[in-house]
């Protein structure tokens, strides 16, 4: 076994460790199914549901359906959740249906995007090693639990809290996050379409505001999810809200920006034109372009 299939199955063990701890955190103050704590069950079940879709996946050799289990792994938590705890908190159902719109629309988005390229790159030297193929859908596990958790450990509390005027700003930002990323998605998606622009890189719309600005909406949609939740969170369940800080770390130092980056360097990095644009675009947050 190589270095780097070694890396990964010890990744695995690390990743199934962190998700334990959250899920232990997220279960204090929540609810019980059957003698288990109804967030760690959920936290098992997206695991589960990865693992399970990864046979197939590395037996045809494909990533086809790697975003689209993600999505169905959100809805599928959110949907336990709701049922097990009967689903009548207005926060609980809120929060559902801000995790819910998020999930459907980027994976309904991301398959899409796939079915017309036919696969995507960043799996080409990973399908073939069994451990690094599983490490992505293991990472793919801990990214739902990770995100969703502080959603999740307010739908599975004891304790329900009335909305307020906290939620209220929440869901403000949520809004804000959601359009600045089906906009920009949108915006890329429309660019690439047309012909004239083929192997050019956009610098139109949010674009023109941020390198990232879809990246910058979706961090920002999952504060807005952990605002909403907080009120009905307590002890260890603040760990919780780590979520949107992961979303931050995962999409700006390991797996978003830096691999896109790197990809637009080797692409376009000689030409002073793309030169120009990243010296002058933010990276994340938006800012109004200069003149």
């Amino acid at each position: 076994m190589d270095k780097r299939a070694l890396r990964s199955l010890v990744a695995v063990v690390i990743s199934v460790t962190v998700a334990a701890a959250v899920s232990w955190a997220g279960s204090q103050h929540g609810v019980w199914v059957d003698g288990a704590p109804l967030f760690a069950l959920c936290g098992m079940l997206s695991f589960g549901i990865n693992w399970l879709v990864f046979i197939p996946a590395y037996i045809w050799q494909t990533e086809r359906f790697f975003d689209l289990t993600g999505s169905l792994t959100y809805l599928t938590v959110v949907a336990v959740a709701l049922a097990m705890t009967l689903g009548g908190d207005p926060r609980s159902l809120l929060l559902a249906g801000m995790v819910s719109v998020w999930a459907v629309r980027l994976g309904s988005f991301l398959f899409r995007r796939i079915r017309r390229d036919g696969h995507d790159g960043r799996f080409d030297e990973l399908k073939p090693s069994f451990p690094r193929f599983l490490l992505t859908w293991t990472l793919q596990a801990l990214w739902v639990l990770l995100t969703v958790s502080g959603a999740l450990a307010a739908m599975t509390a004891m304790r329900i809290e009335p909305l307020g005027w906290v939620a209220a700003v929440g869901v403000v930002i949520w809004l804000a996050g959601f359009g600045i990323e089906v906009t920009a998605d949108r915006q890329k998606a429309r660019f690439r379409r047309d012909a004239a622009n083929d192997g050019q890189f956009i610098t139109t719309g949010l674009w023109a505001w941020s390198r990232h600005p879809n990246y910058f909406g979706e961090i920002l949609l999952w504060v807005g999810v952990a605002v909403v939740a907080l009120p009905a969170l307590r002890g260890w369940q603040h760990v919780t809200l780590i979520s949107p800080v992961f979303v931050y770390l995962l999409l700006t130092r390991i797996s978003g920006v830096p691999l896109l980056e790197a990809r637009a360097e080797a692409r376009w990095g000689e030409l002073p034109k793309y030169q120009a644009y990243r010296n002058a675009t933010p990276s994340l947050v938006p800012r109004p372009p200069r003149n």
